[in-house]
């Protein structure tokens, strides 16, 4: 239903935006190029790949750190994305709503990149696993592909490969440059890639557990982790039953396990029921980061994609020990 009201308010905004004229009558000489991201891991691969070029104004969308799964478009958002040159999306369930602005974009001849259209060989389902809280609507629905793609660091050097393609179509004078800076910025991707391998190898386990919803499929199927979750990557579920938390009580007992790991601005309420469960009621629990909750400004001061998957392999570093 959420997602329902969504793409009607997108529709009535860009049927006003076409009837006021308000989709641009074009660039004009010496303007800059601009591009428009969903989400923060987008804006920083293009920031990284853009660098000093004064020729490319970039534009965080969800720039207060609106969750993609909830995120509600402005009038302003909208005509954000009518007017630039080229807007760049995850894709999937999530980015429904921007369907019609895409359609009417293409109309007009301008670039769009949905990452999980160009991505499909890596697409994962989202599925339900093992002792995970049932949706409420769960039935006979059409497969949901998991959209957390930025959450692999092999899925990121791909995506950061087709955001230079496009930035380079469209600034062919910038062109070498963007190549350049993309292949050093790949291979740090690369670089860190290898820690995570290298630590996953060296762990005294291969198994985490979320008290919290699971956006981490991809980063799991890279290094061959196992896993345990309340909820799907993609659930609107925040009460765990008692199925739930006693099966992830178990688990924790079972693979003798030190930390239950949740999302940022999580309130730790399910970790800490489920750790009361246990047999040893002495379990820390774990923030990683989903970069989900960057906000604009949060990227000012300076964070940055490596960076906190850099954190985030410290934090796994930590439970796998």
């Amino acid at each position: 239903m959420k997602k329902f009201r969504k793409t009607v308010l997108v529709t009535l905004c860009v049927f006003l935006l076409m009837m006021t004229g308000c989709s641009g009558n074009g660039k004009q000489k010496g303007e800059k190029i601009t591009v428009v991201t969903t989400i923060f891991p987008l804006y920083d691969w293009a920031r990284n790949i853009i660098k000093d070029s004064e020729d490319v104004e970039l534009v965080l969308l969800m720039s207060n750190g609106s969750d993609l799964h909830n995120y509600q478009p402005s009038v302003n958002d909208i005509i954000k994305v009518t007017d630039c040159d080229l807007f760049i999306q995850v894709g999937g369930e999530s980015d429904k709503w921007a369907e019609d602005l895409v359609r009417e974009r293409e109309n007009s001849g301008k670039k769009n990149l949905n990452l999980m259209d160009q991505l499909s060989d890596y697409l994962r389902i989202d599925e339900r696993a093992e002792g995970m809280q049932e949706e409420e609507e769960e039935g006979e629905e059409e497969t949901e592909y998991d959209e957390h793609i930025w959450l692999s660091l092999r899925i990121a050097q791909k995506a950061c490969e087709l955001i230079r393609n496009e930035l380079s179509s469209l600034d062919k004078g910038n062109g070498s440059r963007y190549a350049q800076n993309c292949a050093e910025y790949c291979e740090s991707l690369r670089k860190l890639d290898e820690e995570y391998k290298k630590t996953v190898s060296l762990g005294n386990r291969k198994v985490i557990l979320f008290a919290d919803r699971f956006p981490f499929r991809y980063m799991v199927e890279d290094y061959g982790l196992e896993y345990y979750a309340a909820f799907k990557g993609c659930s609107a579920e925040s009460e765990a039953s008692f199925e739930t938390i006693k099966f992830l009580a178990e688990k924790v007992d079972e693979k003798e396990l030190k930390y239950i790991l949740i999302l940022e601005n999580n309130d730790g309420r399910i970790a800490r029921t489920i750790m009361e469960n246990t047999a040893r009621k002495n379990q820390e629990t774990v923030v990683i980061d989903s970069l989900q909750s960057v906000t604009g400004q949060d990227a000012e001061k300076g964070a940055g994609y490596l960076q906190i998957m850099q954190n985030n392999l410290e934090v796994l570093r930590k439970v796998l020990n």
